[in-house]
């Protein structure tokens, strides 16, 4: 299941896939303000419905991710694109965190993973421009 040739880039997806789906995707699909709390989120009391079609939503896009990235973890040099999903995946929650922070609007567990997704991202741009490559 390990690439001979590119090892640490499918160590890298396979320790990614298994984090974010334990961690993020399942509990988001099942269980969206059960998740909120574990991160420090207060839900709002009253009508929940819409914010648990979003957890949900969320969940379900995040599991459609870790599916496709599965797929090519025995050779992740023949997708190199799923690398710039993930470091585009990864830009875009540093924006979202970054403005949450700006705005005093999360708890604290989401400005740490400020640090947590730009690590990510950069470690999956150098696997795909410099290992890859």
């Amino acid at each position: 299941m390990i690439s001979a040739q590119h090892p640490l880039a499918s160590w890298f997806l396979v320790l990614s896939v298994a984090f974010f789906l334990l961690v993020y995707a399942l509990p988001l699909l099942l269980m969206p303000l059960t998740w909120a709390r574990w991160f420090g989120w207060k839900p709002q009391e009253g009508n929940t419905d819409l914010t648990v079609y979003f957890g949900r939503c969320l969940g379900a896009v995040a599991l459609a991710i870790i599916g496709t990235v599965v797929r090519f973890i025995p050779d992740p040099a023949s997708q190199p694109a799923l690398f710039d999903l993930i470091g585009l995946v990864c830009v875009g929650m540093v924006v979202v965190h970054v403005w949450g922070f700006l705005r005093k609007a999360q708890p604290l567990s989401e400005t740490v993973e400020i640090f947590f997704y730009a690590a990510v991202g950069v470690v999956a741009v150098w696997i795909r421009f410099w290992m890859l490559a």
